[in-house]
């Protein structure tokens, strides 16, 4: 288990991160991680889940040429443990390191980091600017256009979905679903 308490955590994110954008993303993560967690049935790693998912972008803010590269000394200096620190650092698979995301939470957020950004940006082409009455179908439409919401990679998001086994339809269904539950809590 992690040394880290979630307060602890959010004070060693919020010592290299002050940008509301990248601290509302850390907290979408962390959000969407917990609830995986618990529907995959990991109910007792709830917490574990969730810092990864808040500190998994530590480093991109103030070092984003070094993005997963800079993490373990951050980390490892604000008292996180190896394992949190694999975790976090998996998700830069094949991009800045050869970390491979193996334990189920580290491929969710292998697949979930780059999908959430997308899912909010097609959430605030909406009316509602919301993910409550966001369907896979308006994602998918959005998904298909190269050019919206550029920065997330598509090929990141669909190497996810296949660490995971599932089918791209499934990951963003429940990535939508894990947004809605968490959305009240980002607004506050």
């Amino acid at each position: 288990m992690a040394a880290l308490t979630r307060d602890q955590a959010w004070e060693l994110l919020t010592k290299y991160n002050k940008e509301p954008f990248h601290l509302r993303h850390a907290r979408t993560v962390e959000g969407v991680m917990r609830w995986f967690a618990k529907d995959l049935g990991y109910d007792q790693e709830v917490d574990r889940w969730g810092l990864v998912g808040l500190l998994h972008d530590i480093d991109f803010e103030l070092y984003p040429t070094q993005h997963c590269l800079k993490a373990p000394e951050l980390l490892k200096a604000g008292g996180a443990d190896d394992e949190l620190i694999k975790s976090v650092v998996s998700h830069g698979y094949q991009l800045t390191v050869d970390v491979k995301p193996e334990h189920e939470m580290e491929k969710v957020l292998y697949a979930v980091d780059e999908l959430t950004g997308l899912i909010w940006a097609s959430a605030l082409m909406r009316p509602s600017k919301s993910v409550s009455d966001l369907e896979l179908k308006s994602v998918k439409k959005k998904y298909k256009t190269a050019t919206f919401a550029a920065g997330c990679s598509r090929e990141v998001i669909e190497k996810g979905a296949n660490m995971l086994g599932w089918e791209l339809d499934k990951l963003i269904e429940k990535t939508i679903l894990a947004m809605r539950a968490v959305e009240p809590d980002l607004n506050d």
